[in-house]
């Protein structure tokens, strides 16, 4: 009677342990499934994306045909949207639509009367860039961008007057459809984007050679914070 209530506990005993290792197999089965989830969830670089963009230019000027012209860089804003189309999944194409401000600010003397000048340009700018993404966390990118002028407006201001003169630009000797080139870095906190990059025109202002104001290029550097839609 002591042997079968011995082997009965005996049997009992493994029983349960073994049932308990099963049940610890599929916690672990199910954990790693889990896991290789949220893996694919957070690695988007497979699906198409929209998303909107904001931040700002730190941009600048350079005479393209006069090294004594200087200027000082300005801040201007940036806002708009973009399309992420995959090409596989380390390769993509990314075309945006951007309000983007640009521009350059000048101070000097002349005859002893300090100044201060500032150009204020608006652009509606289109980068076509192609995207390369090594991980799901950052992204690099370069391409051309059309950049078009909207609207230019330069503000003089010196010691003598007590106000600032305002002046809407208009002149058809400038260009306004602008090539540029771009290239830079978007870092992935899906569904938010941190993107820094530079720009600088390939074309300068100078439509015909008549303008009399700098044939300069504009230069720029743009940090911008984005949301993505999946």
């Amino acid at each position: 009677m002591k042997k079968t209530i011995l082997i009965i506990a005996v049997v009992t005993l493994m029983a349960n342990y073994s049932g308990a290792q099963q049940v610890n197999v599929q916690q672990n089965n199910n954990t790693q499934e889990n896991d290789d989830s949220q893996n694919d969830v957070s690695d988007s670089r497979e699906m198409i994306q929209l998303g909107i963009k904001v931040g700002f230019n730190y941009s600048n000027v350079y005479d393209v045909k006069s090294e004594d012209f200087n200027a000082d860089p300005k801040f201007g804003w940036v806002a708009g949207g973009f399309l992420s189309i995959p090409v596989g999944k380390y390769l993509g194409f990314q075309p945006e639509l951007l309000f983007s401000q640009k521009g350059y600010r000048a101070t000097g003397s002349v005859l002893g009367i300090n100044y201060e000048y500032t150009s204020t340009t608006n652009y509606i700018d289109v980068p076509l860039l192609v995207q390369l993404k090594p991980s799901p966390y950052i992204t690099l990118l370069a391409g051309p961008q059309f950049s078009y002028l909207v609207r230019q407006k330069n503000v003089f201001a010196n010691d003598i007057l007590s106000g600032e003169q305002e002046q809407e630009f208009e002149n058809d000797n400038i260009r306004k459809n602008v090539l540029c080139f771009l290239g830079g870095f978007d870092f992935n906190f899906d569904p938010l984007l941190l993107g820094l990059r530079a720009g600088w025109d390939i074309q300068n202002n100078n439509g015909d050679g008549t303008s009399t104001v700098p044939r300069y290029k504009n230069v720029w550097y743009q940090a911008t914070i984005g949301l993505r839609f999946l």
